[in-house]
C-alpha cells in the first residue's frame, strides 16, 4: 500500500535553503526581493531562478509587514453581518468609495464585520492585520468600537461622533430628518408615523415609546429622530403622539411589516417618515398590500437616495447622501494619517430633498403647488 504524504507535511523551503542552493548569504537573498538596487541584475536572477526551482515562494508578506510595523491595510469596523454589507445598497456604495481610496494609495482593504449581536467576536478587531480602521456608524457602547480603540491605531468615524479626537466623515443628520419633516408639514399633514432604523445594539422589532427613544446609542437614529422631533414640534404638533416603529434590520421586510403596523393602527397616519429608502420602499409595498394610496392616502419620504427609489412605483422622495463620497473622504483621511501628511479633522458633507412622487398634499387639505411636488 502506497501512502500518499500530505501536503501540509512537506517543509515549506526557507531563504537559508535558497542562500545554501546558490551559495551566497542570507542577507543576499533577502535584499534580492527586498533591496534589489544591491544586487547586479545577474546575481539577483540566479537567486530568484534558484528559489523559483526549489519552489520558494518568497518572503511571507504578512511577516514583512509586520517587520515593516505597517500591515498595507485599511480595515473598516462595520456593526452588522458580513453577508449584510453586501445586500445593503448603501454599504455597498460607501465600501466602494473606501475601495477606491486604499486602491489609489496601494493599499488593501479589511472589513471587520459584527457578529450576530448576542455573540460579539470581540477578538476580530485584535486580530486584524491592518494598520488603521474607519469605524463606521457604531453605537457608542458597541463593545466592537472599545476592542478596535484598543488596538490604538489610527482611525476616522463615519455617521458618529469623532472619537478621542479622531477625523469624521458625516452629513447633518439632523437637518436633513427636518427637511424630509418640513416637507410633509408643508403639504398640509399632520398625522404622522415613523419607522426607525435600529436605536440600540439591543434592538427588537416593535414599538418604540418615548423612553426607548431616549436611550438611542446609534448615532444616526438618534440624529434622526431629533430632526424629526424639531420639526413636528415647531409646527404644533405633539412628538408623544407620533407612532415610532423600530425595525431589528435595514430591509425591505421589516420595511412591510413596519409599514403594516402603523397602516393598521387605530390613527393611521397620513404621512410616513422612514430613515431609509429600503424600509421606505417597503412601507410603499405594506401600502399596495393594504390598498392605501400613494400619495393619495399616504405620503412616505425616505433618506439614502439609492436607485431603487427612483425606480419605485410611485418614485420615491428622500433625502439624498452622497454616499460614495463618504467612503472615499474617510478612506482618503486615514490615508493621509498613515503618511503622516495635514488632513481635515471635520468633513461634513451635503445632503438635499429629492422631491419626487410618493409625496402630496394630505388628505382635504387641498392640491400640492408645481414648486412642491415634482
Amino acid at each position: 500500500m502506497t501512502v500518499k504524504r500530505s501536503p501540509q507535511t512537506v517543509r515549506r523551503q526557507t531563504l537559508k535553503d535558497v542562500a545554501a542552493a546558490v551559495g551566497v548569504t542570507v542577507a543576499t537573498v533577502s535584499n534580492a526581493y527586498n533591496r534589489p538596487d544591491q544586487l547586479s541584475p545577474a546575481l539577483r536572477e540566479r537567486v530568484l531562478e534558484t528559489a523559483r526551482s526549489l519552489g520558494y515562494p518568497g518572503p511571507d508578506p504578512v511577516a514583512r509587514g509586520l517587520r515593516r510595523g505597517r500591515a498595507g491595510a485599511i480595515g473598516v469596523l462595520y456593526a452588522d453581518r458580513l453577508s449584510y454589507a453586501f445586500k445593503d445598497p448603501v454599504a455597498v456604495v460607501f465600501l466602494g468609495g473606501i475601495a477606491a481610496a486604499a486602491e489609489a494609495a496601494g493599499l488593501g482593504l479589511l472589513l471587520v464585520p459584527g457578529s450576530p449581536r448576542a455573540a460579539r467576536d470581540l477578538e476580530a478587531p485584535g486580530r486584524a492585520a491592518v494598520d488603521g480602521f474607519v469605524i463606521y456608524s457604531m453605537a457608542h457602547d458597541d463593545p466592537l468600537l472599545a476592542a478596535a480603540l484598543e488596538r490604538r491605531l489610527p482611525i476616522v468615524t463615519v455617521d458618529m461622533p469623532a472619537v478621542s479626537g479622531a477625523p469624521s466623515v458625516a452629513i447633518d443628520d439632523v437637518a436633513g430628518a427636518r427637511t424630509a419633516a418640513e416637507h410633509l408639514i408643508g403639504l398640509g399633514h399632520r398625522q404622522f408615523g415613523v419607522l426607525s432604523l435600529e436605536l440600540t445594539p439591543s434592538v427588537r422589532s416593535g414599538w418604540a415609546d418615548l423612553s426607548r427613544q431616549s436611550a438611542a446609542s446609534y448615532p444616526v437614529s438618534r440624529a434622526r429622530l431629533r430632526g424629526y422631533t424639531e420639526a413636528l414640534t415647531a409646527a404644533g404638533l405633539s412628538w408623544g403622539a407620533v407612532p415610532v416603529y423600530e425595525c431589528v434590520e435595514n430591509s425591505l421586510a421589516e420595511g412591510r411589516l413596519g409599514g403594516e403596523r402603523l397602516l393598521t393602527s387605530h390613527s393611521r397616519p397620513t404621512a410616513l417618515l422612514a430613515m431609509s429608502d429600503m424600509l421606505a420602499l417597503g412601507a410603499l409595498d405594506a401600502a399596495r398590500r393594504l390598498d392605501v394610496a400613494v400619495p393619495g392616502d399616504l405620503s412616505i419620504v425616505g433618506s439614502d437616495d439609492i436607485p431603487e427609489g427612483l425606480w419605485a412605483n410611485p418614485p420615491l422622495t428622500t433625502v439624498h447622501e452622497p454616499h460614495l463620497d463618504k467612503g472615499v473622504k474617510a478612506g482618503e483621511l486615514l490615508v493621509a494619517i498613515l503618511a503622516g501628511e495635514e488632513h481635515h479633522d471635520v468633513v461634513t458633507l451635503p445632503m438635499h430633498l429629492v422631491v419626487r412622487a410618493s409625496t402630496a398634499s394630505a388628505p382635504g387639505a387641498g392640491k400640492a403647488t408645481d414648486c412642491e411636488q415634482k
